[in-house]
């Protein structure tokens, strides 16, 4: 395969037809057969690549290139999201404006050269996955939940998070699926699962949904500052599924696409 190949089929997997802001081919490459694969892919991760025989190198994270200053610019798939749970655009929009402003300064800043000039010089071909992958385990979260509890008008948080723990990649892991805001015992209520918006939305985005009719917002992760707001509206619950297990779930899919190809994958640095 190449690395075009490779980024095509996590495209397809995920239902996209143009590579989104915070993915990218870094360095291309030819005739891949051996892969080491890792959430955070760092200059450390290059070398080891090196060092283990791997002719490529993929990160889930963006760690460098444009890929990483354009990062912000994915973030209005949320908008969409919002919608599809009865947020009226405009409500999004501005819901999401802050956290997009933020994001966007914080990325302008950061030294985007450092890992892309070390793949370069090591002359191995790096890629990185993020949002598409993303896209996958929150579609693949939403039907689970979906199916699990349609018609059960009164599934608590508990029930919620034992459910999420039948799954593979949540089901052994050091930080795995946990109550952020309500209690075991609290209704859920509808469920919206929100892992592929490039980062959290913050406090206001939540509200929107939890103003749209929403009960509990699953997340890969959230700021303290974001469950402290949450906790004052006194609206909805927050169920943090786990950052490493939840990236897995989508890489995985990708991964065993790979494997059905004949290439050979090494996985590391968080993916589970």
């Amino acid at each position: 395969m190449n690395t075009k190949e490779i980024m095509d089929l996590a495209l397809e997997l995920a239902g996209l037809d143009a590579i989104p802001e915070d993915s990218g081919i870094i360095v291309e490459g030819e005739g891949i057969n051996n892969i080491l694969f890792g959430v955070d892919m760092d200059t450390s991760e290059l070398l080891l690549a090196k060092e283990l025989g791997a002719d490529c190198v993929i990160s889930h994270h963006p760690m460098t290139g444009r890929p990483v200053v354009d990062f912000y610019k994915v973030m209005d798939i949320q908008i969409d999201k919002m919608m599809e749970f009865g947020v009226p655009i405009n409500k999004g929009q501005k819901a999401l404006r802050k956290k997009v402003g933020e994001i966007r300064r914080a990325s302008h800043v950061k030294n985007y050269d450092r890992v892309q000039s070390a793949a370069k010089l090591l002359k191995i071909p790096y890629l990185n996955i993020h949002i598409p992958a993303d896209i996958i385990t929150e579609k693949y979260v939403q039907k689970f939940m979906d199916n699990r509890f349609k018609g059960k008008l009164k599934t608590t948080l508990k029930d919620v998070v034992e459910a999420l723990r039948e799954i593979d990649e949540y089901k052994d892991a050091i930080a795995g699926p946990d109550i952020r805001v309500g209690g075991e015992k609290d209704y859920a209520g509808k469920i919206a699962v929100l892992m592929a918006g490039g980062t959290n939305g913050g406090a206001d985005v939540f509200k929107a949904y939890f103003e749209a009719g929403v009960g509990t917002i699953i997340c890969m992760h959230v700021p303290d500052n974001v469950k402290e707001a949450v906790e004052k509206q006194n609206i909805g619950n927050i169920i943090v599924a786990g950052h490493m297990a939840s990236d897995s779930i989508g890489l995985n899919i990708i991964i065993e696409e790979l494997e059905k190809r004949g290439v050979k994958v090494t996985k590391m640095s968080g993916v589970l």
